[in-house]
Protein backbone atom coordinates (compact mmCIF):
# COMPACT_ATOMS: atom_id res chain seq x y z
CA UNK A 1 0.00 0.00 0.00
CA UNK A 2 1.13 3.53 -1.00
CA UNK A 3 -0.38 6.47 1.31
CA UNK A 4 0.78 9.74 0.84
CA UNK A 5 -0.74 12.30 3.09
CA UNK A 6 -1.45 16.26 2.25
CA UNK A 7 -1.33 18.56 5.38
CA UNK A 8 0.22 21.29 6.68
CA UNK A 9 2.18 22.21 10.55
CA UNK A 10 -0.42 24.81 11.78
CA UNK A 11 -3.26 21.87 10.92
CA UNK A 12 -4.79 19.88 14.14
CA UNK A 13 -6.66 17.19 12.16
CA UNK A 14 -3.56 16.84 10.56
CA UNK A 15 -1.53 15.88 13.90
CA UNK A 16 -4.41 13.84 14.21
CA UNK A 17 -3.73 12.18 11.48
CA UNK A 18 -0.37 11.60 11.47
CA UNK A 19 -0.32 10.13 15.23
CA UNK A 20 -2.81 7.48 13.78
CA UNK A 21 -0.18 6.52 11.12
CA UNK A 22 2.29 6.72 13.89
CA UNK A 23 0.51 4.58 16.01
CA UNK A 24 -0.23 1.61 13.68
CA UNK A 25 3.25 1.98 11.93
CA UNK A 26 1.82 2.71 8.09
CA UNK A 27 4.54 3.95 6.58
CA UNK A 28 3.23 7.65 4.30
CA UNK A 29 4.70 10.43 2.16
CA UNK A 30 3.98 13.92 3.64
CA UNK A 31 3.32 16.60 1.26
CA UNK A 32 3.15 20.00 3.17
CA UNK A 33 1.02 21.99 1.32
CA UNK A 34 2.47 25.20 2.74
CA UNK A 35 5.99 24.52 1.16
CA UNK A 36 5.44 22.39 -1.61
CA UNK A 37 4.58 24.29 -4.81
CA UNK A 38 0.90 23.28 -6.51
CA UNK A 39 0.25 20.85 -3.72
CA UNK A 40 -3.07 22.74 -2.24
CA UNK A 41 -4.00 23.28 -5.60
CA UNK A 42 -3.67 19.20 -6.19
CA UNK A 43 -5.92 19.16 -3.22
CA UNK A 44 -8.58 21.13 -5.03
CA UNK A 45 -8.25 19.37 -8.00
CA UNK A 46 -8.99 16.23 -6.27
CA UNK A 47 -10.95 16.85 -3.32
CA UNK A 48 -12.85 19.63 -4.85
CA UNK A 49 -12.18 22.03 -1.62
CA UNK A 50 -8.86 23.21 -0.03
CA UNK A 51 -9.29 20.95 2.40
CA UNK A 52 -6.61 19.32 4.55
CA UNK A 53 -5.77 16.41 5.69
CA UNK A 54 -6.24 14.44 3.06
CA UNK A 55 -4.55 11.01 2.73
CA UNK A 56 -4.02 9.49 -0.96
CA UNK A 57 -4.49 6.19 -0.70
CA UNK A 58 -2.97 3.47 -3.83
CA UNK A 59 -3.99 6.61 -5.98
CA UNK A 60 -7.88 6.96 -4.31
CA UNK A 61 -8.14 10.18 -3.17
CA UNK A 62 -9.88 10.06 1.00
CA UNK A 63 -10.79 12.30 3.53
CA UNK A 64 -9.93 11.22 7.00
CA UNK A 65 -11.89 13.51 8.83
CA UNK A 66 -15.18 15.29 8.79
CA UNK A 67 -14.65 19.32 9.04
CA UNK A 68 -15.81 20.46 12.91
CA UNK A 69 -16.14 16.82 13.88
CA UNK A 70 -12.77 14.78 13.45
CA UNK A 71 -10.42 12.17 12.31
CA UNK A 72 -12.62 9.53 10.79
CA UNK A 73 -11.02 6.25 13.66
CA UNK A 74 -13.20 3.92 12.84
CA UNK A 75 -13.22 4.31 8.97
CA UNK A 76 -9.77 4.77 8.55
CA UNK A 77 -8.78 1.73 10.57
CA UNK A 78 -11.21 -0.05 8.42
CA UNK A 79 -10.19 1.17 5.33
CA UNK A 80 -6.05 0.69 5.96
CA UNK A 81 -6.88 -2.64 7.71
CA UNK A 82 -5.44 -2.18 10.89
CA UNK A 83 -6.93 -2.41 14.56
CA UNK A 84 -8.97 0.15 16.60
CA UNK A 85 -7.48 3.22 17.27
Amino acid sequence: MELTLYSAAWCPDCREAKRFLAKHNIPYKDIDVETTPGALEEVAKHAGKQAIPQFVIDGEWVQPYVPGKGFLYDAMAKRLGVGKP
